[in-house]
């Protein structure tokens, strides 16, 4: 649906959410297609969205979408999932090129769902974060910032730094692992040359074009693409739906094992 969610009332958001779900209704379910939150979305169109399609069958279905509030089936760590994939991509990216994770410097532009805990996790793995960005700008810190400490801020134009960059300036940072987290298409023709980390871990959704691609791979840049880096989301709602078709609920701590153990393997193969 070509429109800015966030022009939208909450009653706005629920009454598009539901006839949309309406209109879709003969092409999903919990063994056809699966929704789940992407741009513009959160658990709170999940939950319209289940119950939309729970009155028309006529009892609770809560496997027809993943991403959904805990309390209607959602799964502990599905809303992590995908920035934790992202961070697991990065060790596995740096481990088999022989470098070591701890220490290794990262940059993140974007700092929503996925670059958010993307930075925590590669924090809690022993990198250390020196800079990140969102729409509004981003700070650097060669030392480290503290992811923990600013997690929770709903625009990095709050937080007090030293020192302070453009929204767009993080993707070239002098770094080892790049981490576009934002929007499409950030890494292009007209600063690929500028790129100077040695690893890109794509985060968003095709974040570097093509024609950029290639030089990326001429100037020595390893580049993980975003169908293995950024499918932790994806894995994760596969782990919510297994939860609900067999109404069991794992704890944290078995969805993060299963993760990281599944996300190992998928990169190595």
């Amino acid at each position: 649906i070509a429109i800015d969610a966030q022009t939208l009332s909450e009653r706005e958001n629920e009454r598009l959410t539901r006839r949309y779900t309406s209109e879709i209704l003969p092409i999903i379910g919990p063994e056809r297609d699966i929704p789940a939150p992407d741009i513009g979305t959160d658990e709170r169109n999940m939950a319209w969205m289940m119950d939309t399609y729970s009155v028309n069958a006529g009892f609770s279905v809560p496997g027809v979408v993943t991403g959904k509030p805990i309390v209607l089936g959602g799964s502990i760590g599905r809303n992590s999932a995908t920035g934790d994939g992202v961070a697991i991509s990065t060790r596995e990216a740096l481990r088999i090129r022989g470098i070591d994770p701890i220490g290794a410097t990262v940059a993140i532009q974007g700092f929503g769902n996925v670059g958010r805990y993307a930075a925590l996790v590669c924090q809690e793995l022993g990198m250390k974060v020196i800079a990140v960005s969102d729409v509004n700008g981003g700070v650097v810190d060669k030392k480290g910032i503290n992811i923990k400490a600013i997690f929770d801020v709903k625009s990095l134009a709050d937080v007090k730094s030293d020192e302070r960059i453009g929204a767009s300036e993080v993707l070239e940072i002098d770094c080892d692992v790049l981490i576009p987290a934002a929007l499409g298409n950030v890494i292009n023709d007209s600063n690929v040359d500028r790129i100077k980390a040695r690893f890109i871990v794509e985060g968003a959704n095709q974040p570097v074009m093509t024609s950029a691609d290639a030089k990326l791979k001429a100037n020595g840049i390893v580049v993980v693409p975003d169908i293995l880096a950024n499918s932790g989301g994806v894995m994760g709602s596969y782990f919510e739906w297994t939860q609900n078709i067999q109404q069991f609920s794992w704890p944290k701590e078995r969805f993060r094992s299963e993760l990281d153990v599944r996300m190992s393997k998928a990169f190595v193969n």
